[in-house]
């Protein structure tokens, strides 16, 4: 009866959902309702004031509002034009080359934001104009905005990971480490995507550039070298043991504000929007933290991680073949689920056989945030494409669809080497803390 229960709060968790009701109150309502149906209403009210309380004297989901605040000074100072400047120095002389630093761009973005659609936003803005001024094809130019965004959730600092680590009670800083590796895996393979894009068809790359029309080395230096800083003192800091996450993500914002400030890119004006955006966004995210929360002993109380736990590892006496099965379950419903309300819904049911399997936990994060990336660039919901498509509104949606197709074989790919290497991501956690 309790499973039952179970099955019939999933099931309206998707109704609301796909009623449009937010995912965070989605959770509230189901596991409010459902914890009082299993015990008291008593019982589900302190459950719910319990858990609003516990994750907002969390100190260490500090790092949520100071990431996104240091993600959002960077895109209102136009930082991210210093980022793309000096990849486009280092590839751009190269056909495809726009492509390639718009990639390179967004990986040194990711690692200020966090955030996956900033990404894809804010490279959009200062690469497409340049990748159709020299004629570059349509596909290719939207697809590889909409791909190199996706980096915004792996590299970190990654809201995808700060979700994953409380919903699990894995460490924050293990989990940031072992999304690097993998991160600039991703990276290279999507700049051996374009490079492949661009040799089949060499029209697709556009007008070749000259060095005439680069940016000169000293001025990439300047501008880029503080940008390069302060991600260099944010995630070396961490992994040299000098701040914990929070603490990196205070001197992160800390600098990022300073920067801003010394180059006259920040009024007034601008500031509040960036302290309006992040209180917004913070907001949002605490919203759906708290909802999983109260959701969450809803499940467990229901008893149906244990009995999906079970039925699913008896699947097969192969674990490989069980998590092929939950990857390929997860790349689907992500096609029509946001990444992050999928991963807060469905953590509570397959967490518990990622680890009855005898998987590893950390990699286990890295994996799943990549198969949700899959999914922000996967139709009819991609959610990255639609944001490409406002940036880039003379070219058809379906045409970006396509062009992140070449893309998203490179993520499939970079998911079975992972399989394959567990070690690329556990070893730079694994040398930090063991």
């Amino acid at each position: 009866m309790d499973q039952i229960a179970g099955i019939l709060g999933f099931a309206s968790l998707l109704s609301l959902i796909f009623l449009r009701v937010p995912v965070g109150i989605a959770m509230l309502i189901v596991g409010v309702v459902g914890t009082a149906q299993l015990t008291s209403l008593t019982g589900a009210l302190h459950s719910m004031t319990g858990q609003a309380f516990a994750i907002t004297t969390t100190y260490s989901l500090s790092v949520l509002p100071l990431f996104i605040f240091m993600g959002n000074l960077a895109t209102k100072a136009n930082l991210s034009r210093d980022l793309y400047d000096a990849a486009y120095k280092l590839v751009g002389h190269l056909r495809g080359g726009l492509a390639s630093a718009t990639i390179v761009g967004c990986a040194g973005f990711a690692a200020l934001s966090g955030s996956s659609i900033a990404s894809a936003s804010t490279m959009g803005r200062v690469s497409y104009p340049e990748m159709k001024r020299r004629s570059y094809e349509p596909g290719l130019a939207t697809g590889t905005i909409a791909a190199g965004g996706t980096l915004g959730i792996l590299l970190p600092p990654s809201t995808g990971f700060v979700l994953y680590a409380v919903l699990t009670e894995e460490s924050i800083g293990r989990l940031f480490m072992a999304g690097i590796l993998p991160g600039l895996l991703l990276t290279g393979l999507f700049l051996a995507t374009i490079a492949f894009v661009v040799w089949r068809t060499p029209s697709a790359g556009g007008v070749l550039n000259t060095e005439e029309d680069l940016p000169t080395s000293q001025e990439v230096l300047l501008r880029a070298l503080p940008i390069t800083g302060i991600i260099l003192a944010t995630i070396g800091g961490i992994y040299l043991g000098f701040f914990t996450p929070v603490e990196a993500a205070g001197v992160g914002a800390a600098l990022t504000l300073i920067v801003a400030l010394v180059r006259r890119r920040l009024n007034w004006m601008a500031f509040v929007d960036v302290l309006s955006e992040t209180l917004q966004t913070t907001g949002l995210c605490f919203l759906i933290l708290i909802g999983a929360m109260v959701f969450a002993p809803f499940v467990a109380l229901s008893g149906l991680p244990a009995v999906v736990a079970e039925n699913t590892i008896g699947l097969s006496d192969n674990p490989y073949v069980v998590l092929a099965a939950i990857l390929i379950l997860y790349a689907l419903l992500g096609m029509v689920i946001e990444g992050l309300s999928l991963m807060v819904i469905t953590l509570p049911i397959v967490f518990p056989v990622i680890t009855g399997l005898g998987f590893d936990p950390i990699w286990f994060g890295v994996i799943m945030v990549l198969v949700l990336e899959m999914g922000l660039i996967s139709p009819p919901v991609g959610v990255n494409c639609f944001v490409v498509r406002s940036v880039a509104d003379d070219v058809p949606l379906g045409t970006i669809f396509r062009g992140v197709m070449p893309f998203w074989g490179a993520m499939a790919l970079c998911i079975v080497v992972l399989v394959a290497f567990p070690q690329i991501a556990l070893l730079i956690p694994n040398a930090m803390f063991d």
